[in-house]
């Protein structure tokens, strides 16, 4: 081959080259221009969704206030210093991130004098789980650190002051069982459409906080914010801003619940007012309280936990009790309403009654002798009542009982309360095996025995005695769209105005009668009606009860009080309740001036004074 041809042939396979990079070059000009042109909104649109994160921000918790305006729960502005962790990148592996933000916080915590509040730990986790957001090295620093970090010559890169919201009670642990708690609220479990990031949110734990959770906490909002492939911000696109919590109104008078707090003094034990008129629960008291502010760490929580006291336990809700005497008004109109007994009825009390061979004895060592209703229940003698119940049969008591709201709960807007337990023949052969018998209508006739009632129950009874007959649920939240006049209306009780004549007038005297069981709770100026009760559980301990309302002719107040480990109603009850009786009634009005309470109102003992309770 001559060289002309070789010549010719490299020639040729130098314009194939060309052609075949030409062609290569042009496939992918077009295929960019498809990429960037054609499809960029596609892409685009794939990118943000890849990038994009979505940050919940939470509302502003509502406020809770009680019936006259005074706040009960609030929020305050906590001071935090706060770690950009994404500012103080590394290079390289993430635990040199983790170390650079460690050695910050040590810097920081000797020039402003504060001990860390967190660990290396916590920092690796923020890190790898919540990159864009703050980390929040210190809460709720006080005046003096920020003061320092102010006025600091050194310049601390990604660290800034970030205010976040707490919960404040200002009445301390007053109402602490109504008011209830918060703590950190678990929403990423609970989104139907979960964020990418939540920032810190308060979640209500207990109490009226738990119970209308919904409402206090408001609407959520949102943010969109734009990270890299590694994780960090670059970028905030919008926000949604949160809609705030709705405030709530109590039926609570704190004045009248810090009273009934100090009464009870701590002493195990609850007192109830109501307003019988409408079902207001004006005070929930429960004694021992506990502190909120000692709920903010496990051990603190395990200490409330493990506390012999159990302070955690809403007693005025949730404690059962026997209620002894003071069951003792149902078991008259019961008897009146069936025909079993009239007012003029008398029965011969020698100090006991017999049930085949066993004597039920009288408080009273020698008896009554002779007496109707209206003594009776002012000398809370146990044969009458007795008596009237088997003579009418205990099916008759316990529809009474049912109808009046016994053995259910109540109804009042709080979780955790108890129903309490009316027991009757299928309740005992399902649980004792064994049937109903004369000796269950005798204990459950005098408030002993297997039945048990929670204070709140007694106040709703209570209620209704003092307005006639109406059954109203205890109210404890106050609706804006309703009057403050009208309350939950449940039933109409068929007691006639001479059957509760009869049973009120009994309970009148148990105050004003020389000899009457609740004289200690007496003032003058004002007409009072209540029954004492003391109820014996265990090995020989006893509950004692006392439920009053006044004024007699116009009822304004239903209480009731019950204390743990007592004496007796009319010894550790009645000198107490007259305390806050006193304070209700000249607050209102009704007494000009505040009588003079004996100096024995503190005594638990009485010596020589039989319990008639």
């Amino acid at each position: 081959m001559s060289t002309r041809e070789n010549a010719e042939g490299v020639r040729f396979r130098m314009h194939l080259l060309l052609v075949a990079l030409l062609a290569a070059f042009g496939f992918l000009i077009i295929n960019l221009w498809q990429i960037q042109v054609l499809r960029a909104s596609e892409f685009s649109s794939s990118l943000d969704r890849q990038s994009m994160r979505r940050v919940r921000l939470p509302g502003i918790r509502g406020r809770i206030f009680d019936r006259n305006g005074k706040c009960l729960a609030d929020n305050r502005p906590q001071y935090c210093l706060a770690i950009y962790t994404e500012e103080l990148r590394q290079r390289g592996r993430w635990a040199r991130t983790v170390d650079k933000v460690d050695d910050v916080i040590g810097d920081l915590a000797l020039v402003l004098g504060i001990p860390r509040q967190v660990t290396r730990e916590d920092i690796r986790i923020h890190v790898q789980r919540r990159l864009p957001l703050p980390f929040l090295a210190w809460r709720d620093i006080d005046e003096r650190a920020l003061a320092r970090w102010a006025e600091s010559d050194r310049v601390f890169a990604g660290v800034d002051v970030y205010v976040e919201p707490e919960r404040v009670y200002p009445f301390g642990l007053c109402a602490s069982h109504v008011i209830g708690y918060v703590g950190r609220a678990d929403t990423a479990d609970k989104e139907e459409d979960p964020y990418h990031y939540y920032l810190p949110e308060m979640e209500g734990k207990g109490g009226i906080e738990k119970a209308v959770d919904e409402r206090l906490r408001g609407r959520a909002g949102g943010r969109l914010i734009r990270v890299d492939a590694s994780g960090f911000k670059y970028d905030e696109k919008g926000d949604r801003e949160p809609v705030p919590g709705s405030d709530i109104t109590l039926a609570l008078d704190m004045d009248i619940q810090l009273m009934a707090e100090s009464i009870l003094s701590n002493k195990p034990g609850a007192i109830v007012v109501m307003d019988p008129r409408n079902g207001d629960v004006l005070a929930l008291a429960s004694a021992p309280a506990f502190d909120v502010r000692a709920l903010s760490s496990q051990s603190s929580w395990q200490a409330l936990l493990a506390d012999p006291g159990h302070p955690l336990i809403n007693r005025a809700i949730a404690g059962q009790y026997p209620p002894g005497s003071i069951f003792k008004p149902l078991v008259a109109l019961a008897a009146l309403v069936n025909g079993k007994s009239s007012p003029s009825a008398v029965f011969t009390c020698p100090g006991y009654i017999m049930l085949g061979s066993q004597p039920f004895r009288c408080w009273s060592r020698h008896g009554h002798g002779d007496l109707a209703m209206r003594k009776a229940l002012e000398q809370s003698c146990n044969p009458y009542f007795i008596d009237i119940a088997l003579r009418m049969e205990y099916k008759r008591l316990y529809h009474m009982a049912a109808s009046t709201g016994f053995g259910l709960p109540t109804g009042i807007e709080l979780e955790g309360e108890s129903a309490g337990l009316l027991p009757d023949d299928e309740w005992k052969r399902r649980t004792r095996r064994d049937a109903w018998r004369a000796g269950d209508t005798a204990n459950v006739s005098i408030g002993q025995g297997s039945l048990l009632v929670t204070p709140l129950q007694m106040a709703v009874f209570t209620s209704a005695l003092a307005n006639g007959g109406t059954i109203y649920r205890p109210r404890l939240l106050l609706d804006k769209g309703r009057g403050r006049e009208d309350g939950d209306f449940i039933k109409r009780m068929a007691w006639t105005p001479e059957q509760l004549d009869v049973v009120r007038g009994g309970m009148h005297d148990v105050v004003h009668a020389e000899q009457g069981t609740g004289k200690r709770v007496r003032l003058d100026g004002v007409e009072m009606a209540g029954k004492t009760g003391t109820a014996q559980y265990g090995n020989g301990l006893k509950h004692a009860w006392m439920i009053v309302f006044a004024p007699y002719e116009s009822p304004r107040y239903a209480v009731v009080m019950m204390v743990e480990d007592a004496v007796s109603g009319g010894i550790t009850v009645a000198p107490r309740l007259r305390e806050l009786m006193q304070m209700l009634l000249v607050r209102d009005g009704t007494l000009v001036a505040p009588p003079v309470i004996p100096a024995e109102m503190d005594l638990d003992v009485i010596e020589g004074e039989a319990d008639a309770g």
